[in-house]
C-alpha cells in the first residue's frame, strides 16, 4: 500500500481511476467513483445505495454498533460490528452445495469468520499490519477485514 495520495491507476485503455489505497494491490481494481457502472464489478452503485441504510443503523443503534474502522481499530466489548468484506477472500475455499452465488458469499464470510475467530487469529485480522500512515488513510477510507 502507498501512502501517496491521490491513488491511481491506469486501466485497459490506458485511463487513469480512483481507487482506495486497500485496493492498490488488489487486481483489476474499480473506480470509486464507478457509479454509472461503465466498470464491470464496480460497486459504487451499492455503496451509495447502502450509505443511507449505514446511516439508519448509527442512528438506530447509536454507540451499540462500532463501524470497523471507522470508528477505530478496537471494537468494545459488547457492540456488534459492521465491517466491508471481499467474499471473493475466501469463496473459493468453499464447496458451493447449491448455494446461490450470494448465498454462497455470505455462507464463505461466516465461515471465514467462525474459523479465524475458532483459531484465536481474528484479532490480527482487525488490526492489519500498517504503517501509522497507513492506518491513518484506512481509518478514512476504510478497510477490507480479512487483509493483514
Amino acid at each position: 500500500m502507498q501512502s501517496s495520495r491521490p491513488c491511481t491507476k491506469l486501466v485497459g485503455d490506458g485511463t487513469p481511476i480512483f481507487i482506495a489505497e486497500v485496493e492498490d494491490g488488489i487486481d483489476n481494481p474499480v473506480d470509486v467513483l464507478d457509479v454509472g457502472g461503465k466498470v464491470p464489478g464496480s460497486v459504487a452503485k451499492s455503496t451509495h445505495a447502502g450509505l443511507p441504510w449505514l446511516r439508519y443503523l448509527r442512528q438506530q443503534l447509536g454507540d451499540r454498533v462500532h463501524f470497523w474502522p471507522f470508528d477505530g481499530w478496537d471494537i468494545p466489548n459488547g457492540r456488534s460490528a459492521v465491517a466491508e468484506v471481499y467474499p471473493r477472500l475466501w469463496s473459493g475455499s468453499y464447496d458451493r452445495e447449491g448455494r446461490s452465488s450470494d448465498q454462497h458469499d455470505a455462507y464463505s464470510v461466516a465461515a471465514w469468520m467462525r474459523r479465524v475467530d475458532l483459531g484465536n487469529s481474528l484479532a490480527d485480522f482487525l488490526k492489519p499490519n500498517l504503517t501509522p500512515v497507513e492506518l491513518k488513510v484506512a481509518q478514512i477510507e476504510g478497510w477490507i477485514l480479512g487483509l493483514k
